[in-house]
């Protein structure tokens, strides 16, 4: 199977590296969801689209929802996967530490969805 060009990361992308930075081996992470090993690697590779029941339980093993997943995946998402991927290769972080920078750093991007934070806003 080939996998189809796309602008952004895509799903797939996003659980990956969300599992790499809670430290869960693709086997535990499976297991954790209820799914096999290789349907987890076929879903992060982009080779399978996740039901909305698997994508709901990842999500819920991930702590966090299945439409933040969603929105991460979407193509405007190139900045806030570099910046996960930086959070996830600094060796001198802890797993905790990744976890609640990657949360603060997401919830400051949904805060401003509309591209710009308040203060830099016309009026904010």
């Amino acid at each position: 199977m080939t996998r189809v060009a796309r602008l952004g990361p895509d799903l797939g992308d996003i659980i990956r590296r969300r599992r790499e930075l809670a430290e869960l081996p693709i086997r535990q992470f499976a297991s954790m969801v209820g799914i096999s090993g290789p349907y987890l690697s076929q879903i992060e590779r982009g080779l399978r689209a996740p039901s909305d029941r698997v994508l709901h339980a990842i999500a819920d093993s991930l702590r966090t929802t299945a439409d933040v997943l969603r929105r991460e995946a979407a193509p405007d998402g190139e900045a806030p996967l570099a910046v996960l991927a930086a959070i996830a290769a600094d060796p001198r972080l802890t797993a905790r530490q990744r976890q609640a920078l990657t949360e603060v750093y997401l919830a400051f991007v949904r805060s401003c969805e509309g591209g710009k934070p308040e203060s830099d806003r016309p009026g904010g």
